[in-house]
């Protein structure tokens, strides 16, 4: 047999100064570990350790903490996201940071989808919760940075709840989820986004893939074309793609799947990359696919998009929708949807034995350690497996009462696994680990190139509300996309591209590399570009709303035709709401210019669109709302008030209040009649304990406004800011409903 994989770490962005099982898929990126001594047996009763801690993720463990990603609780608020820190040796907890779900759409048992990574250069650890909360600590769980990708790049929630992993490239975090921005990234499209590690400072996003029709968290596994350092990955839309790993440029892109691909990719050798999927075929009804395409040599003036030619070969055995298969000894050992492990092989994809393992398989992947395979499986099946050549020896299995939705680790000697129960770690107390070659820097003797060519802008994105400022920092990067050095721009200008549909600009001003927004600076959107001699870059950004936000959208010129109506005349909503653009239009309703949400696409029948800052709290939103429609069918339209949903539900007959559905949702009888305006306002009462009340009221519009809350729901924990933002549910794309005088004030 040939040496298990060592060839892999050539391309790894790996340091010296963290070691251990850092991120889900291990040290090579493969699900491989290279230590020896592992256990054989993992019955329960005879782990070393136990843990009580519901997940469906991954462990990872650096320099002998452990950090795992799960849920707590049972049922309303105390159910709530966690991430723990232990003793990877005896268990012991060091430190864990609970954190509660907000205005999303995950059925709570799905929480813990999802893994934590460790930075090998710092030791600190990176999240992506499920609702798109990214969040930074140190090992010793002080927090460094958070940001909220929902409120602050549109990001989209699934209720399946899964993140994947993030991962670390450098001085990188990057996160992959699918988003709905504004302006050019307004449409909903599977999106990378990386943030400095340190900083959480915005300094690329990618877009390399189309429109997604699935969730999107393959994690990114990274290697080198023609000397340049790049990524792969599957995409929600279907494809396996190729970025610049400094840049975020895409590079290719191949289509694999009419679904998500998000299984992680395996790179096989120098030049090839082996994917696998579980949704239909794009040239075939049948579902499920394994390839291994021919990587390209050069690195293309502009993103290639690469033919069936590029297939080395193609397996349709495997079908696997989440589950990532492992690459080891020039196998490629993968669980599939109807419960079989395959074992095929790397260089010809010839299916070599495959073993029924259950009856089913969801997510949960294998790892390989010591010549053997740990294989969980959904229905809480747990394997342990010698593979040889024309089948596998079954060493041992158990079955858990409960499902396994995640992937082992290895570290020292020890073999660990979270159930949605529990984590248990199996093996000696003493152990060492061994350490994977760390590679990813310059060759001996070699020396990067100084010469800039291009230029880049952190952040990348910004958004200031009104009075705020924002700083820049510009790099010059060598062709690359390696940093060479900070460099101090000569101008910088408003920047327009020749073919913007809206010519806009930010409502803000630079005073030498910061940009600040006076204290009446109007709701506005655009871009700025910096020049260093004869380079430039640019930046985008947006002033949203703050205390003091009113709008009426009489201003809005109705210059466009409905695409439902041609004797409709509508406008778009302002361009700083996020994803609005392709959700709400302007258009005269009762002698007034108002907004109403479009009903020519039923996958957006439900909408929540942010329109201010995510750091804003302690502040009364309110506005006029109606829905359209009949006493048999009517539909829902609130705000959200710092992360809690505050709806007029037309079926329903009710006001009601939640955050996410399963955490907190409370509601109170309310006659709604259609065609009729009524007045909503919120406002969220947060204590110095951290518990909170969210406070609501609704009355017909040409009435006095009542001296009393209509509903008032106590809260455990309370969210202590966030966004506003509008929303609409109509089912099945049938009834509008229409808002107009929005209010936010400071409480």
């Amino acid at each position: 047999m040939r040496p298990l994989l060592l060839s892999l770490t050539l391309a790894l962005p790996l340091a010296a100064g963290v070691t251990g099982w850092t991120s889900w898929r291990g040290p090579l990126q493969t699900g491989a570990s290279l230590e020896s001594g592992l256990p054989a047996k993992t019955e329960p009763g005879g782990e070393l350790w136990t843990y009580e801690l519901k997940g469906a993720g991954t462990p990872v463990i650096a320099d002998g903490l452990l950090y795992a990603f799960g849920f707590t609780g049972g049922t309303g608020e105390e159910v709530r996201e966690k991430l723990v820190c232990l003793d990877a040796v005896n268990g012991e907890k060091k430190w864990e940071k609970q954190f509660s779900d907000y205005i999303s759409d995950i059925v709570y048992s799905r929480y813990g989808i999802g893994s934590p990574i460790v930075d090998p250069e710092t030791g600190n650890v990176y999240l992506q919760l499920s609702n798109g909360r990214c969040v930074a600590f140190t090992r010793d769980g002080e927090p460094l940075w958070e940001r909220s990708l929902m409120e602050e790049l549109g990001r989209l929630t699934f209720p399946n709840g899964r993140t994947g992993s993030a991962a670390i490239f450098q001085h990188l975090v990057i996160f992959h989820c699918v988003t709905a921005n504004w302006g050019t990234n307004g449409p909903a499209q599977d999106r990378f986004y990386a943030f400095d590690k340190k900083t959480g400072e915005l300094v690329w996003y990618s877009s390399p893939g189309l429109r997604p029709v699935d969730s999107a968290f393959s994690m990114p596994v990274f290697g080198k074309l023609d000397g340049r350092d790049v990524f792969y990955a599957g995409t929600g839309c279907g494809h396996v793609v190729c970025v610049n790993a400094h840049t975020g440029e895409p590079v290719w892109r191949f289509l694999l799947s009419q679904g998500g691909v998000n299984a992680q990719v395996l790179l096989h050798g120098e030049d090839k990359l082996i994917a696998v999927h579980g949704k239909e075929n794009t040239d075939a009804s049948t579902k499920g696919r394994m390839v291994c395409l021919q990587l390209p040599t050069e690195y293309p003036d502009e993103q290639l998009v690469l033919g069936p030619e590029a297939e080395v070969w193609r397996n349709n055995d495997p079908v696997a929708f989440t589950s990532s298969p492992i690459l080891a000894d020039g196998r490629v050992f993968s669980t599939i949807a109807t419960g079989e492990l395959l074992c095929i092989d790397a260089d010809s994809g010839k299916t070599l034995w495959s073993e029924k393992l259950a009856p089913d398989q969801i997510h949960a992947s294998p790892t390989y350690g010591d010549g053997k395979l740990y294989v969980p499986m959904f229905d809480g099946a747990f394997y342990v497996l010698k593979p040889g050549d024309d089948k596998a020896e079954h060493l041992y299995e158990h079955k858990f009462e409960e499902a396994c939705l995640g992937a082992p680790a290895i570290w020292a000697g020890k073999v660990y696994l979270i159930t949605k129960e529990r984590l248990h770690c199996w093996g000696p107390a003493e152990g060492s680990y061994v350490v994977a070659a760390a590679s990813g820097d310059p060759e001996p003797g070699s020396k990067p190139d100084d010469t800039i060519t291009q230029l880049q802008i952190v952040p990348a994105e910004f958004a200031l509300k009104p009075g705020d400022s924002q700083s820049f920092t510009v790099f010059g990067l060598n062709a690359a996309g390696h940093r060479v050095k900070e460099v101090t721009p000569e101008t910088w200008e408003a920047f327009i591209p020749p073919t913007a549909m809206v010519k806009a600009k930010v409502d803000a001003t630079f005073e030498g590399s910061t940009l600040k927004a006076a204290e009446d600076a109007k709701l506005s959107a655009g871009a700025f570009k910096a020049t260093v001699g004869d380079l430039s870059a640019t930046t985008r950004g947006r002033v949203v709303a703050g205390y003091g936000y009113e709008a009426d959208f009489e201003d809005v010129e109705l210059t466009m035709k409905s695409e439902t109506d041609p004797d409709e005349a509508v406008n778009f909503p302002p361009l700083p709401w996020l994803g609005a653009r392709i959700k709400w239009h302007v258009l005269e309703r009762d002698g007034s210019k108002v907004l109403a949400n479009r009903l020519d696409n039923v996958l957006f029948q439900r909408t929540m669109n942010f329109f201010g800052a995510v750091d804003m709290n302690d502040y009364v939103l309110e506005g006029d709302v109606m829905t359209d429609g009949n006493r048999r069918i009517m539909s829902t339209v609130g705000f959200v008030n710092q992360r809690y949903l505050v709806n007029l539900v037309g079926n329903s007959q009710v006001l009601e209040v939640s955050s996410n559905y399963d955490r907190v949702r409370a509601s109170t009888k309310f006659r709604i009649k259609p065609n009729t305006w009524y007045r909503l306002k919120s406002w969220v009462e947060r204590n110095d304990d951290g518990t909170g009340t969210v406070h609501a009221k609704a009355w017909p519009r040409d009435e006095d406004e009542p001296a009393d809350w209509t509903l008032s729901v106590p809260v455990k924990h309370c969210h202590p800011h966030g966004a506003p933002a509008v929303f609409a549910f109509s089912p099945q794309s049938q009834k509008r409903v229409y808002i107009d005088n929005i209010k936010i004030t400071k409480k």
